[in-house]
């Protein structure tokens, strides 16, 4: 294994940084429960609320003296630090919880707008290391750090989606698909990586298929890697804002190719977006770029919801809650922590993933190595780096 994918060393070393957060909290605040129910604001950038709004719903009804009411809204990640610290400088934050991906997260961790809820409330949510499995463990300690709260995971991509009756030869490597994008203009894109999970692994996969110097270093180590994407934007007409974009271009056969995840591949094709029959390759020297979403406290959130959003954030790192996330494959296979099996999901999450799930999956998640992604200030370079040298012409809003 290369000395960045995931192992025992570096979730032990995971579980050292988790147990130092953990170490202040002799020193942490002790938070009472409101004297009233409060009313949640919750904001989704990052499609999280389709796997965890049922349970999120679930434990509202079941904690009627804590939550009156809550009150959920959707928007792009990119204008979520932006609008959070205008409100933390105004002193009228008015968004309570925020679900996210990387993206926002990373921008978060960078601005200082999360609270750090491991080291501030240790006793206030469980263990991490007695939680998450290996894989959501490592994504907690590189990415949630003391601030996020994972709540799902995948091993998500890079995979790519074709129409197997108009791509002949599936291509198998880099060169492959850089070639057959020249010689089939605008029929393949992607979505602009900072709001789009297949995008973002995909940018993050590419040094390591490629072979760049330093797949962990997006300034001076990935030149093969935006040289090899500069020379594919020939092919690509425009970078759609969102995943979800792409998805519907490949349905309608304005797309011959996309890039894909496995969730991604799947939860579409269960719903009917999507063709049943398309079809899935991965390139050679293809590594997994894992995807988490977290759960996160804005700073200058009232206490009293704080002691409740603390609450909720445990509750969704139940089994019974985190079997809820297997969903209809949309972040495939989903569950954070350990030992929640496709069993205990709802009968109508192990149906669809029986129909459209697929065999090579469980191959693939087998075989391939899993990559810790990008720090998050590394991650935002990278994420600002494509927008200004590959995407800047080409993306719409």
């Amino acid at each position: 294994m290369g000395r960045d994918q995931v192992t025992r060393r570096a979730v032990v070393g995971g579980l050292s940084g988790l147990a130092a957060a953990g170490a202040s909290g002799a020193f942490a605040q002790a938070l009472p429960a409101p004297s009233q129910p409060v009313t949640l604001n919750i904001i989704d950038v990052a499609g999280q609320l389709q796997l965890t709004q049922a349970g999120i719903d679930r434990f509202r009804a079941q904690n009627p003296k804590l939550v009156s009411r809550i009150n959920f809204q959707r928007a792009p990640s990119p204008e979520l630090p932006g609008k959070l610290k205008a409100q933390q400088d105004a002193g009228r934050v008015d968004i309570d919880l925020v679900l996210t991906g990387p993206g926002a997260m990373s921008d978060g961790v960078q601005q200082g707008l999360w609270i750090e809820v491991w080291s501030k409330y240790p006793d206030g949510l469980p263990k991490a290391a007695d939680t998450y499995h290996e894989q959501a463990l490592m994504m907690q300690r590189n990415f949630g750090r003391d601030q996020g709260v994972a709540v799902v995971y995948s091993p998500s991509g890079p995979v790519f989606e074709y129409h197997a009756n108009k791509v002949k030869t599936v291509p198998k490597t880099a060169a492959d698909l850089l070639a057959w994008v020249k010689q089939n203009p605008n029929r393949f894109t992607y979505a602009r990586p900072v709001n789009s999970g297949p995008g973002w692994t995909f940018l993050m996969a590419m040094p390591y298929i490629l072979g760049d110097r330093d797949p962990k270093d997006p300034m001076k180590g990935w030149d093969k890697t935006w040289s090899w994407l500069k020379e594919l934007d020939d092919g690509i007409d425009y970078y759609p804002a969102g995943t979800a974009v792409t998805m519907k271009e490949l349905g309608e056969g304005t797309r011959d190719i996309i890039v894909s995840t496995c969730g991604w591949d799947i939860n579409p094709r269960a719903l009917g977006i999507v063709p049943k029959e398309v079809e899935v390759f991965a390139l050679e020297g293809t590594r997994w770029v894992p995807d988490t979403q977290f759960m996160c406290i804005p700073k200058g959130v009232p206490n009293d919801k704080v002691a409740v959003l603390l609450q909720l954030m445990s509750f969704m790192l139940k089994p019974e809650q985190q079997a809820l996330t297997y969903d209809k494959g949309y972040f495939y296979p989903g569950p954070a922590v350990k030992g929640v099996t496709l069993a205990m999901a709802p009968q109508e999450s192990q149906d669809v993933i029986r129909e459209y799930g697929r065999p090579i999956y469980d191959k693939l998640i087998a075989e391939l190595p899993v990559e810790v992604p990008l720090a998050p200030d590394r991650l935002v370079a990278a994420f600002r780096r494509w927008d200004q040298e590959v995407g800047a012409r080409k993306s719409k809003q």
